[in-house]
Order: structure tokens, then C-alpha cells, then sequence
């Protein structure tokens, strides 16, 4: 059992939090529900997310309301309460990801896609909606200890190394919903990637895994080589001139997974690539609308789509896949002592291809 006082963490006090300025302090942690576990945390990835909230992206950062990021957790269950789900037992590896609780009352929770429940609290800087910890604030994994709903804490299995396992719980099942919703590998015999960074890099290795063969798109040809380890087995770098780029792969693919997040992406140039009945879907985020022309999204039946985290279910899926593919991110650690260096370092783009947090001294290794 851990005291309120031993929850700490590293949190974000103003926008300069990215630039190495966050702040190791305690933090208030959300009143106990009997459905709960309290979690010793060993590894934390870092997200594109995280950034975008500490870096006042997604609102204002302020002291008053120090924000604990960090949703790729993955550690060691050190109290679990007499309403526990996901048969979660001490001592057992768990992982959480982007989403800590829901309202299990609608239908989405009810058909266990609590992802798309409109009352979800996400697993930094929302307050929680039901229980004894409705209105508290939800703590990330920057930090020693987590607490929260166990449903949302998935039993990590064996053969799986734990420190690989955290970038899984957004990035990996942000990329393996759409690719196992749209058939990578069945239907969708070939499947394209737009990017070749932290979420591309797993969706290539996913998609490899499940037997497609993968093409892989970037502006330059300067990650072909990783891509091809990776498991792509075709490679088009765009350059400045998109059409003239992809003209020569005209319908060649069933499924675009696009992962990068340009102000501006035009797929217009892109729909030429999907054959017909194909799917053109986005996990990255491009803040100007879409020019969709609409010919050529009827006369080959495109369809245009975006898709969203994943359910626990979804995640422990994607657990068992990986386990038995052995499919392995790419990942470097940080000791989460050194997170204010970790985080210019990943604004900088230095990872290849994500970063991992390590508490060593909870027993997390480097």
C-alpha cells in the first residue's frame, strides 16, 4: 500500500515544460474506489501527446494545476481493490494507455469499446466521473506511483519485455486498431504507411506481422533502410513533387494508414494510390481541413476515415499478437531521473523511434 505523500512526480508548471523545465514534486492522487489498483511504475514512454500538453499546445499550463503527463505506463501492481476487474492480481505486470476510466453505462462501455465513450477520462489532466474519485484530477505516468480504474490496466504477458511493452499502450494500439479493423494482411493485402517515426515505425512492423506487404511513404528516402528492416517491402519517398512521386504506384494499395500530422496533407494526391473499395485512414492529426475531392471518392468507392486509441480489449489483443509475432518497437531508454533532458531531446526528433522512461529506482532497467 502506498501513503498519498509517496505519490510524486515530474510536472509540467508552465509551457517551458518541454524545454527541460518540469518540476519533481507531490502531486494529489484520486481518492481510492474499490475497483481500483495502485501501480509502482518501472517504464513510461513519452508521446507526441505529452508534448503537445506540456508545451501549452492543448491549453495553458499552469502551476496551479501542475500537470503529471505520460500515458504509456507500464509497472508492477502493488494494491488491488475487492472489486478488481481484468482478474489483476499483486505483483502482476500491467500496462496503462491513453484512457484510465469510463463511464460503463452507455452502450460503447457496455459492447466494450470504452474508447468512444463520450464521459471517458483520459489518463492525464481530465477529472474522473464517477466513484469516490469523481472530480479528481487523472495523473499520468511521469511519476513513481498510478492509481486508477484496473479495467483500464492490462495484464502484460509473458515473452513480452516490459520497457517495449509501454510505447504499445498509445502509439502501437493507436496504429493496430485501424490495421486490424480494415483487415492488414486478409482483406487489405497491401497496405500503405505515411511516415516513418513513432507511429509509423509500428505500424510497419505490424503490419508485416500480420502479413501484408507494406509499402512505406515519406518525404525523402533518408529512412528507407530502417523501413525496409522494419518490414516494408516497398519504399516511395515523395519529395516536393507528390503527384509525379506516386503516379508510378497508381492503385496499388488496399489500405492507407496515415501517421504523420502536417499543417496541411493533401490527400487528393494520395486517393491515387487506393484501389477501388479501398481505405484511406488517418491516426495523425492535420490541423487544416481536408480537401476531399469527391470524384474519385465515388467512382472507387473510397472510403475516408479516421480511427482512435483502443479499447483494454483492443490493447490485450494487440498484447497477445505481439507476443506470439515477437514483434519488438524500436525504442531507447532514459533513466526518468534525466527527463529533463529526455524531452528537448524528443522535441528535437531525436528518437528512433520512441523514447521509454525508466524508474530505475522502482527496478525499471536501462
Amino acid at each position: 500500500m502506498v501513503d498519498a505523500e509517496s505519490f510524486k512526480g515530474w510536472a509540467g508548471v508552465d509551457e517551458k515544460a518541454c524545454e527541460g523545465k518540469l518540476e519533481f514534486q507531490s502531486f494529489e492522487v484520486k481518492p481510492w474506489d474499490e475497483d481500483d489498483v495502485d501501480v509502482k511504475i518501472l517504464y513510461c514512454g513519452i508521446c507526441g501527446s505529452d508534448a503537445s500538453a506540456l508545451s501549452g499546445e492543448w491549453g495553458p499550463v499552469k502551476d496551479s494545476v501542475p500537470q503529471i503527463c505520460g500515458h504509456e505506463i507500464v509497472g508492477e501492481v502493488i494494491r488491488v481493490g475487492e472489486k478488481i476487474e481484468n482478474g489483476i492480481k499483486l505483483g502482476q505486470l500491467v500496462g496503462i494507455g491513453a484512457q484510465s476510466d469510463s463511464c460503463r453505462e452507455c452502450g460503447d462501455c457496455k459492447a466494450h469499446n470504452e474508447n468512444f465513450c463520450p464521459k471517458q477520462t483520459i489518463t492525464f489532466n481530465q477529472t474522473f466521473n464517477r466513484g469516490n474519485g469523481k472530480g479528481s484530477i487523472s495523473r499520468g505516468g511521469f511519476a513513481k506511483y498510478w492509481r486508477g480504474p484496473s479495467r483500464f490496466a492490462i495484464p502484460i504477458p509473458d515473452g513480452i519485455d516490459p520497457a517495449v511493452a509501454a510505447p504499445l499502450l498509445c502509439g502501437g494500439v493507436t496504429v493496430y486498431t485501424p490495421l486490424e479493423r480494415y483487415g492488414a494482411g486478409t482483406k487489405a493485402k497491401n497496405v500503405g504507411i505515411i511516415g516513418v517515426g513513432g507511429l509509423g515505425h509500428m505500424a510497419i512492423l505490424l503490419a508485416n506481422a500480420m502479413g501484408a506487404n507494406v509499402t512505406a511513404i515519406s518525404r525523402s528516402d533518408s529512412k528507407q533502410k530502417d523501413a525496409e528492416k522494419l518490414g516494408a517491402r516497398a519504399y516511395i519517398a515523395t519529395g516536393d513533387d507528390v503527384q509525379a512521386a506516386l503516379k508510378p504506384h497508381a492503385r496499388s494499395l488496399d489500405l492507407i494508414i496515415c501517421t504523420s500530422n502536417p499543417p496541411k496533407f493533401p490527400v487528393a494526391d494520395y486517393m491515387s494510390l487506393i484501389r477501388p473499395e479501398g481505405t484511406f485512414c488517418f491516426v495523425g492529426i492535420a490541423p487544416e481541413p481536408l480537401e476531399v475531392p469527391t470524384f474519385p471518392l465515388i467512382t472507387g468507392t473510397i472510403a475516408i476515415a479516421g480511427s482512435y486509441i483502443g479499447s483494454p480489449d483492443t490493447i490485450a489483443r494487440l498484447f497477445k499478437f505481439v507476443s506470439e509475432k515477437k514483434v519488438e518497437p524500436w525504442i531507447q531508454k532514459w533513466d526518468m531521473d534525466d527527463i529533463n533532458k529526455a524531452m528537448p531531446a524528443f522535441q528535437r526528433g531525436d528518437p528512433k523511434y520512441r523514447f521509454v522512461l525508466v524508474n530505475t529506482d522502482n527496478g525499471g532497467k536501462v
